[in-house]
């Protein structure tokens, strides 16, 4: 299939071709590289009319519930929702369990839902190399809003937060003094904080850690001067909180709309998206070449025998380098 026709599945809105799409971005090899880019390239001007948020949270606080059941409401309100979720693949074998839409079964058969699952491979932070990409698939797919769950391994947040339009963060009501281990950076990329599992004997705990998240954020700096974080409890097994989270989100979205904040927001995610596309791309290129792969070996040689220091080794690699390319080798 060429772009020319995918795009035209794509923009018909059939969920086979925005698989197939996906699939094509996320391949390594050169030719699928090259007509990933035509693609991406042809569907920009029918991109950009979706909310995108990002979803985190601690682990065993529910991701997968809260999101199968804000993707319903929102469905039932008559959007369309894609959800992109990001696997952790093993260090040792690369594999990933890609298990969401067996966790997400409602929504999966939703035909007005789109989950896709995608490894994080080496990303850094556990985010998939591709997500920025298959968002706009999405969105020139027809989805009207986008969620994007990440893997809550700290740096993750940090790469979602700057790709998304509202990045919301999942807690448990057992607050405790350590903040469940959050870090004060996470709480500082939070544009609203939930605390989910608010139901049954852990409604009065809830409503004690909505308290706690609340006086914390009046000790740090916001990250918007118009927005406040907010802080919502809900129960996403019972369903009750989850539409006021959803207005929360809506509101704030068109907020930054009619203020132009977000067109203003977007285009400098769009510059940190082509410095993050350039230093991966320089990344493959230098160490695909043969003879900078010889000399890294060597390197790795003698720094494993205690020959060179490790930061040694690096800056004499990197003068390899610059003085190949001052000889026009690349």
């Amino acid at each position: 299939m060429t772009p020319e026709s995918m795009l035209q599945d794509l923009l018909a809105g059939r969920r086979r071709a925005l698989a197939k799409a996906i699939t094509l971005i996320e391949g390594t090899r050169p030719d699928q590289r090259e007509a990933a880019s035509v693609l991406l390239t042809q569907v920009l001007p029918h991109t950009g009319n979706a909310i995108r948020i990002g979803i985190s949270g601690v682990p065993g606080v529910g991701k997968s519930t809260f999101i199968e059941s804000l993707g319903m409401l929102l469905t039932e309100l008559g959007h369309r929702v894609a959800v992109l979720t990001i696997d952790p693949s093993s260090s040792l074998s690369g594999g990933s369990i890609l298990g969401d839409k067996v966790r997400m079964e409602k929504l999966a058969a939703n035909p007005n839902a789109f989950i896709r699952s995608s490894p994080t491979g080496t990303t850094l932070g556990g985010v998939a190399r591709r997500t920025r990409e298959c968002m706009l698939l999405c969105e020139a797919s027809g989805y009207d809003i986008i969620l994007v769950e990440t893997v809550g391994v700290g740096q993750s947040e940090i790469t979602v937060a700057e790709m998304v339009d509202f990045f919301l963060v999942l807690m448990l009501p057992n607050a405790g003094d350590e903040l469940q281990g959050i870090k004060r950076g996470i709480m500082e990329l939070a544009d609203a904080i939930v605390i989910n599992k608010a139901d049954g004997d852990a409604i009065s705990s809830a409503k004690r850690a909505k308290r706690h998240y609340e006086n914390s954020f009046h000790y740090m700096r916001p990250k918007f001067d118009d927005w406040t974080p907010k802080v919502l409890t809900c129960s996403s097994m019972e369903g009750h909180g989850v539409e006021e989270v959803w207005d929360m989100m809506a509101k704030r979205y068109n907020e930054m709309l009619d203020s132009e904040f977000l067109h203003k927001n977007r285009k400098e995610q769009e510059l940190k998206w082509f410095d993050t596309a350039v230093s991966e791309g320089l990344k493959h290129l230098i160490f695909e070449d043969p003879e900078v792969i010889q000399k890294v070996q060597a390197l790795k040689s003698d720094v494993a025998q205690g020959l060179c220091a490790p930061y040694t080794g690096a800056d004499e690699l990197l003068q390899f380098i610059a003085g190949s390319f001052k000889k026009g080798n690349r």
